[in-house]
């Protein structure tokens, strides 16, 4: 269980590190360009996953840490029941906890999620992210392919 736990801190710490680093060298909603397709762009985010609800007067943000921490605490009480089984939804769970905890640090103690990562096409942008959504993601995907593809009744593939 501790080296499950010990990747999601990784996780939090690289997210930590990278947003620490846009608010030092990024200029709020001024696009750096990195290359076609990809912008750094300093954001705040007081809301969820595209900025839903971040306009709704400053109580989302405590909505938001109170959900945070219960699946949070409800992942921890998944890894621990998964340890003999697969090794992919343990995977897919460190990385959604990382994540997790790692724009909870932002709530907490900022208020908002800084976020950076702007991805587009032509005209077209994504909204902006972070490390920590980023690894909620992969961990989604993950968590996906192993109720899909992973037979559990024999623990392998």
């Amino acid at each position: 269980m501790f080296r499950w736990l010990i990747f999601s801190v990784t996780i939090v710490i690289l997210d930590q590190i990278t947003k620490f680093f846009a608010v030092q060298f990024l200029v709020l909603h001024e696009p750096k360009y990195i290359y076609d397709g990809l912008n750094f762009t300093l954001m705040y985010n007081t809301g969820a996953a595209f900025s839903f609800l971040s306009d709704a007067g400053g109580w989302q943000r405590w909505f938001f840490i109170g959900v945070s921490c219960l699946v949070s605490i409800i992942i921890v009480i998944w890894m621990y029941n998964t340890l003999a089984k697969s090794r992919c939804l343990l995977f897919a769970l460190s990385f959604i906890l990382g994540g997790a905890l790692g724009n909870l640090w932002d709530r907490l103690t900022l208020g908002y999620v800084v976020d950076f990562i702007e991805v587009y096409y032509e005209n077209f942008y994504w909204p902006a992210f972070n490390i920590a959504d980023s690894s909620i993601t992969i961990g989604a995907i993950l968590l996906i392919l192993d109720t899909l593809l992973i037979d559990h009744t024999q623990n392998r593939l």
